[in-house]
């Protein structure tokens, strides 16, 4: 086997574990090499039923997951992933229209891409996207700690947990986490689509590309009193977006 890019380690220092969640047995055998042969470790499930009991008792980074699945439907599927398990996922997909790419975002997809792929693109954002996925757990030591606070919320950079102001938990996707964190880095500036979409998922975005729209959204409904009618995250027309509210960090 060649050898592990730092790029293919998963936080433990170990193989970073892919789930194929596909039923289509050519395209598991292939990501299964391809994968396998920079350094993940893959596993495969060609339905809903099984992919759901290999969450529950391996240990997984990333998972792969198909839309056209033969016992459950794909979106079904994401929504309990984000509900029960909350890592990153990556929907690998037939289904290219741009109503089930959105969809697939809102409910938490951190990247969409679209069947047939290149593998090389494919391995690429799943790098990205694990680079960006880094342990939850809160860091251990008090003197490393930094948190961004915003109208009651707190953002722990180190543990890459959003907590509220009675100090519960805000569940967040990682393509979420990176996004807030560039706003508030970047407080009463204005950033471009691109600008975010590299923050975020390492590419620029495309001229169709509505998944920075669709994250900030999902955002908004999270820390906004009014989603419909936003004070945080404020749309500037035909620039891009701006954290409108104070930010102070410690």
């Amino acid at each position: 086997m060649p050898a592990q890019s730092q790029d293919a380690m998963s936080t433990t220092g170990q193989m970073p574990g892919l789930l194929v969640i596909d039923d289509d047995a050519d395209i598991l055998a292939l990501l299964s090499r391809y994968f396998g042969a920079n350094g993940y470790r893959v596993i495969g499930a060609a339905n809903a039923a099984q992919a759901r009991e290999l969450v529950a008792v391996q240990t997984i980074d990333l998972v792969l997951l198909d839309l056209g699945l033969p016992d459950e439907d794909g979106l079904s599927l994401l929504r309990h992933l984000q509900a029960q398990w909350r890592g990153p996922v990556i929907v690998v997909s037939g289904r290219g229209e741009a109503v089930e790419r959105v969809v697939g975002l809102e409910l938490g997809a951190d990247d969409y891409v679209t069947k047939p792929f290149d593998l090389r693109e494919l391995l690429a954002r799943t790098r990205s996207v694990l680079r960006r996925a880094a342990a939850r757990a809160p860091a251990p030591a008090p003197a490393t700690s930094r948190r961004l606070h915003f109208e009651g919320f707190s953002l722990d950079l180190p543990a890459r947990r959003l907590l509220d102001a009675a100090g519960g938990d805000v569940p967040l996707t990682t393509g979420e986490f990176e996004l807030l964190k560039a706003l508030l880095e970047n407080p009463r500036q204005v950033l471009s689509r691109d600008q975010l979409m590299t923050r975020v998922h390492g590419r620029d975005a495309g001229p169709f590309d509505r998944t920075i729209d669709v994250a900030i959204g999902r955002l908004r409904r999270k820390i906004e009193r009014d989603p419909a009618d936003p004070q945080l995250i404020k749309s500037v027309r035909g620039a891009g977006y701006l954290f409108a509210a104070e930010v102070t960090g410690a």
